[in-house]
């Protein structure tokens, strides 16, 4: 059941399609309506900024919004947004693909948690600068570089997640699995998997911010489109508009994924959290 639907049974709905229409505008404005707020704040801030300072380097508002309806009416923001989410997607699933194996054996056995303790450590250490420039000198402008710049960034955070979820297993859950000696292909599909959701998508949500961090390095040193190419291509024109643009832009593609993507798999997983428990 989403929000919407808890509010208006809160609330009772009234016969009529009136009563149901404003009850939906209702919950709607109670859902929207602070981040909406929190928008006219930031712009109405902005703006006053911009007018007490009377600088080039502060734009107003209006100049802002000139320049992020012309990339977006154009469809260019479109494009270098989705470049930008493909490289940070496949850098997520490479980093996946290490984070599964590298978190259980770390969290199950105390001889792997020690031996894998120092690069998880060294990972969350190192500057998301630094594997953009390795990644740009050893792969060259290729989709290899943000790729595996943003695997590296962001699997230190992802093994921690899986070490957590696989730690708040029973223990009587793993006394079973020793005792009855289930195929390990079984075990990963039937126990971990359904365990670990949860947490990886808590740690993607963390992930995703630090992937962005990294992406933009990427394409500012070493690729020839993406939203980092594009602003730093505005930086070098002392556009500061553009630059504010394409943040707003790829901004708002980001809570897009968050409410879309993040929120809808996290109440996917409570959800079975809750089937299991009852």
């Amino acid at each position: 059941m989403n929000t919407d639907h808890i509010l208006l049974e809160r609330a009772g709905a009234p016969p009529g399609r009136r009563g149901t229409l404003a009850l939906r505008l209702r919950a709607a404005a109670a859902r929207f309506g602070p981040q909406a707020l929190f928008f006219v704040l930031l712009a109405a801030g902005w703006e006053g900024m911009a007018r007490a300072l009377h600088s080039p380097l502060v734009p107003g508002t209006a100049a802002i919004a000139r320049e992020l309806v012309a990339i977006s009416v154009s469809g260019f923001a479109f494009s270098e947004i989705g470049v930008t989410f493909l490289r940070m997607s496949l850098g997520f699933l490479l980093a996946l693909v290490f984070a599964l194996p590298i978190g259980i054996a770390s969290a199950v056995s105390r001889f792997a948690e020690r031996f894998f303790e120092p690069g998880i450590i060294l990972g969350l250490t190192v500057p998301g600068l630094v594997w953009a420039l390795l990644c740009v000198i050893w792969f060259g402008v290729s989709l290899t570089s943000p790729v595996v710049a943003v695997a590296l960034g962001v699997l230190p955070s992802l093994v921690i997640s899986v070490q957590q979820g696989v730690r708040s297993l029973d223990h009587e859950i793993v006394e079973m699995i020793r005792v009855f000696r289930l195929p390990g292909a079984t075990v990963l599909r039937k126990v971990w998997l359904p365990l670990l959701y949860s947490f990886i998508v808590s740690g993607c949500r963390v992930g995703f911010s630090i992937a962005w961090k990294v992406i933009v390095l990427v394409e500012i040193f070493g690729m020839s489109n993406g939203v980092g190419y594009q602003l730093n291509a505005q930086f070098s024109t002392q556009n500061v508009e553009g630059v504010i643009a394409w943040t707003i832009a790829f901004w708002a593609a980001m809570i897009v994924v968050e409410h879309g993507v993040f929120r809808t798999l996290e109440a996917h997983a409570n959800r079975w959290k809750r089937g299991g428990g009852s």
